[in-house]
């Protein structure tokens, strides 16, 4: 039979219901790169979001990673030849990553820093340190950290720093309203 204007309206609350809780004002976001000016966008919208009282979930992976190694830091001790590769041949921290255009042989690193500054731009580091006040999560991803040989003693001091696998991102990700690929 005919359902009655009520009956189909209660049905169309329910439903809307169950959408608008269904995600939360969160952005979990996979950070993949190390090249500094994705890095930089990864912050700046990180940052973003975070002032604008949205949670805030990066997850690094692969070469993002090295981004958070600390700077200066000897390799930890018990890698193997490729892990010892990859602690030499990846950038150590914030400081040593390169534009991923225009780097020329790393002069173009140093003009983008001085434009920001010019600009009163935030540097990495400073986005960092706003980041960690804002209380944004950073996990790394432990299987990228596993084929890179890269240890827990080795990343930076972050007061929201995890370690976590693919499926606590998937379910950060299941649960957010947005979802970013840096």
């Amino acid at each position: 039979m005919f359902e009655t204007i009520e009956q189909r309206l209660e049905k169309l609350e329910k439903k809307v219901d169950v959408l608008e809780y269904s995600r939360k004002d969160q952005l979990t976001m996979v950070v993949m790169s190390d090249d500094l000016d994705k890095m930089l966008a990864a912050f700046i919208i990180a940052v973003g979001a975070a002032a604008m009282d949205t949670k805030v979930k990066m997850f690094f992976t692969f070469w993002a990673i090295s981004a958070l190694r600390k700077e200066h830091m000897k390799q930890a001790k018990g890698k193997d030849v490729t892990a010892r590769m990859f602690g030499t041949m990846l950038p150590k921290g914030l400081g040593q990553l390169k534009l991923s255009k225009m780097n020329m042989q790393g002069i173009g690193k140093y003009m983008i820093k001085g434009i920001m500054k010019h600009n009163n731009v935030s540097s990495l580091d400073e986005l960092l340190a706003v980041a960690g006040e804002l209380g944004i999560d950073i996990d790394i991803c432990t299987m990228s950290m596993d084929l890179m040989g890269f240890k827990k003693e080795e990343m930076i001091d972050y007061p929201n720093l995890g370690y976590a696998g693919v499926a606590t991102f998937l379910a950060d990700a299941g649960e957010s309203s947005m979802q970013l690929f840096i």
